[in-house]
């Protein structure tokens, strides 16, 4: 419930206080989301399969975005930002609609 709680008190304050992403920061700021919507449907598939623990779901919370923000950083090193971007997005959504579609699955049993 603190989490929810945390999720919507910081989705009010983003709506009012309008923050501003740094320029330096807006090419990770879409792969750290998707990394971390990642892991947030990782962490609802194992809570409805029963094997949720929520050190993991910090962790890979964590690492998820840590990473994919290295990746994207190490491709604009090398001048293929781009393609490495789009590269870990793909990776990472279908990832998503893997679980998702286990969750769907576990929810209405179809």
């Amino acid at each position: 419930m603190i989490g929810a709680f945390g999720l919507l008190a910081g989705v009010i304050l983003g709506v009012l206080l309008h923050p501003e992403v740094p320029a330096w920061m807006q090419p990770y700021l879409p792969i750290a989301v998707v990394a971390a919507l990642d892991a947030v449907f990782g962490a609802f598939r194992a809570f409805l399969d029963g094997i949720f623990d929520d050190k993991v779901f910090v962790v890979s919370f964590i690492s998820n975005v840590l990473i994919a923000a290295l990746i994207v950083y190490l491709g604009d090193q090398l001048g293929v930002g781009a393609q490495l971007s789009t590269g870990v997005i793909v990776v990472l959504g279908i990832r998503i609609f893997s679980n998702v579609a286990a969750i769907r699955r576990h929810i209405f049993h179809a």
